[in-house]
C-alpha cells in the first residue's frame, strides 16, 4: 500500500517533466519541489524573477506526498515552552506567523479555485492520562498570556474517554498534492522551468553567481534556494549537527461508520494523530504515529501494526485502504531554520527543520525567503532565523544525538559481529553480518531472492539499521533512507548503497 495522496498520481500523472539535459541560466534556482519549493517559486514567479527547479525524484513524492496535511498554529504544546525559553514577543510572532500561513494558504485556494478538499477544522491536542493534566493547564495559562484564543474542552468526539484538551478554531486540512497541482499551474504560466529525475550534488560559488551541479549539466543563478527536506551540504552550514529525523507512520482506514469533525494529537507518547479526508464518496479516517528516531529498529508490530491494533479497537469493522511512513526534521530547539543557508554563502536560502508541521511552515518559510531575495524586510525573519547561535536548549538530545553519530560511525572500524550463514536468513529478513572484515547487509525477499550491500551510510559513513516495516535501510545518524536494492531514497545522503556480489566473496 501507498500514500492515499500519491494514488491519483500513480494511477493518472497531471504533471510529468523532463531531465535536465543542457546547462540552464536562471535568476533563482531551487533546489526541491515539495510544498516549500513549489511555494516560493510560486511568490518569486509573481515578482518577476525567472525560476528554474530541480527535483531528484517526483513533484512532491516524498515527504509532501506523505504528510497528514494539517494546517495548523497549535504545534502540541509549543506556546508554554516558547514562553519560557524565548519571552511574550517570541511567542506571540510565532503564532501570528503560523496564522498567517493558514490564512495565506486559504486565500490562495480562494484566489485560484485549487480543489483540493480544504477544510476549516478545528485542532485539538488532549491528554488521556491524569499525570499530564497539568502540562495541559499550564499550556492554557501561556495562551491567556498571549491572548491566544482557545477552547478548553473536557470531551471530545474521539472513541474513548479523555482527561483534558485544548482546541485551536479555524485551522484548516486539504489534499496537498491536488494545492500544489493548483499552484503548479500559475507557475508554468509565469515560465517557471521545472526538471524532474535531476539530482543536484554540488553547489559552488563562481563570481556573483552560483553554479548548481547535476550528473550531466549544471544551473547557473544569483540565488539558490535548498528545500531538500534535509541540506544536503554538510559545509557550511553543519545542519547535520543541529537537527535529527523522525520516522512515524499513517493508514488511511474505511471504519464503517460515521466519523467526527475536528483534527487531534495527544501529548504523551506513543502520539496519536487524527483527521478525516475525502476518499472519493467516503470519508475515511488518517491515524498516525508510532514515532521513532529514524535508524531505529522497528517491526511492523511496532509501526502499522500499532497503528492498526488501535483502529480494530476503536472501529472493529475498520478496514484498512492505505498505508505509508514518513520523515520529519527535528530542530534541537523546536524552532524551523528559515533564511540564510550560511554567512559564508550569501543568496542562498535554506528551509527545513519543520518539526512535523511543514504546511505552515512550508508557507512561512516561501514568504520569509522571497521578501529576503527581494529586499522586504518580514517580522518573523529573526525568529526563524537559519543562521542563529542561541545556546541549544535540549542538552540531553544533543548528548544523544553526538552518541549516537559516534556510535554508528565508529562500530564498523571496532566492532566485530558473529558471522551467519546466508542460509540462516528467513524469508523477509534482513540481517548485517561480517566477512574478511568488512559488513554486509544482506535482506532475503519473500521469493527467497537475495539482496546484498554495504551498509554503510553514502553521507557520513554511519552503519545503517534495518527497518522491516518499510523494508529500508535507515540511518540512525541523520536520517538517510535506501531500499533493500541499495537505492538512496531520502537525503542527505545522494549516493546509492555499494552492492556486493556474493559470488565474489
Amino acid at each position: 500500500m501507498n500514500s492515499f495522496w500519491l494514488k491519483n498520481i500513480e494511477e493518472s500523472p497531471k504533471y510529468e517533466f523532463p531531465e535536465l539535459q543542457e546547462d540552464v541560466e536562471a535568476d533563482i534556482c531551487i533546489i526541491g519541489a515539495g510544498i516549500f519549493g513549489i511555494s516560493t517559486a510560486y511568490y518569486l514567479c509573481q515578482k518577476g524573477y525567472n525560476v528554474t527547479i530541480l527535483e531528484r525524484d517526483r513533484i512532491s513524492n516524498k515527504v509532501t506526498g506523505h504528510t497528514t496535511a494539517k494546517i495548523t498554529s497549535q504545534h502540541g504544546l509549543i506556546y508554554h515552552y516558547l514562553l519560557n525559553q524565548y519571552g511574550k514577543d517570541f511567542a506571540k510572532k510565532y503564532y501570528e506567523a503560523n496564522q498567517e500561513a493558514i490564512e495565506e494558504i486559504h486565500n490562495l485556494i480562494k484566489k485560484y479555485d485549487i480543489k483540493c478538499d480544504f477544510e476549516n477544522q478545528t485542532n485539538y491536542i488532549y491528554t488521556t492520562n491524569n499525570s499530564e493534566v497539568l502540562k495541559i493547564n499550564e499550556e492554557r495559562e501561556t495562551l491567556k498570556k498571549l491572548k491566544i484564543n482557545y477552547e478548553a474542552c473536557e470531551d471530545l468526539e474521539l472513541p474513548f474517554k479523555i482527561e483534558k484538551a485544548i482546541g485551536f478554531k479555524n485551522q484548516a486540512q486539504f489534499n496537498p498534492i491536488k494545492y500544489i497541482n493548483g499552484l503548479l499551474e500559475e507557475i508554468l504560466k509565469n515560465g517557471v522551468k521545472i526538471y524532474e529525475d535531476t539530482t543536484c550534488y554540488d553547489i559552488k560559488k563562481d563570481d556573483d553567481k552560483y553554479i548548481c551541479f547535476t550528473k550531466n549539466n549544471k544551473v547557473k543563478s544569483k540565488y539558490v534556494v535548498i528545500a531538500t527536506h534535509y541540506p544536503f551540504i554538510n559545509i557550511p552550514g553543519i545542519y547535520f549537527a543541529k537537527m535529527y529525523q523522525s520516522s512515524s507512520y499513517v493508514i488511511g482506514v474505511d471504519t464503517k461508520t460515521d466519523l467526527f469533525e475536528g483534527m487531534y494529537i495527544n501529548i504523551q507518547p506513543p502520539t496519536y494523530s487524527f483527521r478525516t479526508a475525502i476518499d472519493g464518496d467516503k470519508r475515511i479516517l488518517l491515524l498516525g504515529g508510532a514515532d521513532h528516531k529514524t535508524g531505529q529498529d522497528v517491526d511492523f508490530k511496532r509501526s502499522y501494526g500499532l497503528l492498526e491494533e488501535k483502529v480494530k479497537k476503536w472501529y472493529p469493522n475498520a478496514e484498512v485502504k492505505y498505508a505509508w511512513s514518513t520523515r520529519d526534521c527535528i530542530t534541537l530547539d523546536k524552532i524551523p531554520y528559515i533564511g540564510e543557508f550560511s554567512n559564508l554563502m550569501p543568496n542562498v536560502y535554506v528551509g527545513t527543520g519543520f518539526n512535523k508541521w511543514g504546511m505552515t511552515s512550508s508557507n512561512i518559510a516561501s514568504r520569509i525567503i522571497t521578501d529576503l531575495i527581494t529586499e522586504k524586510e518580514n517580522k518573523y525573519e529573526e525568529i526563524f532565523k537559519a543562521t542563529r547561535v542561541n545556546p541549544i536548549v535540549n542538552k540531553d538530545e544533543v548528548k544523544n544525538m553526538i552518541s549516537q553519530t559516534i556510535k554508528s560511525i565508529v562500530i564498523d572500524r571496532i566492532i566485530n559481529e558473529d558471522s551467519i550463514e546466508i542460509k540462516e536468513l528467513k524469508q523477509d529478513e534482513a540481517k548485517i553480518f561480517e566477512y574478511k572484515g568488512k559488513k554486509i547487509g544482506i535482506y532475503k525477499s519473500l521469493e527467497g531472492k537475495i539482496y546484498a550491500v554495504r551498509p554503510i551510510c553514502t553521507h557520513l559513513g554511519c552503519v545503517l539499521s534495518w527497518n522491516s516495516a518499510d523494508k529500508t535501510w535507515d540511518c540512525p545518524c541523520h536520517g538517510s533512507r535506501f531500499d533493500f536494492k541499495g537505492k538512496n531514497l531520502y537525503n542527505p545522503a545522494l549516493k546509492d548503497l555499494e552492492l556486493v556480489n556474493l559470488n565474489e566473496l
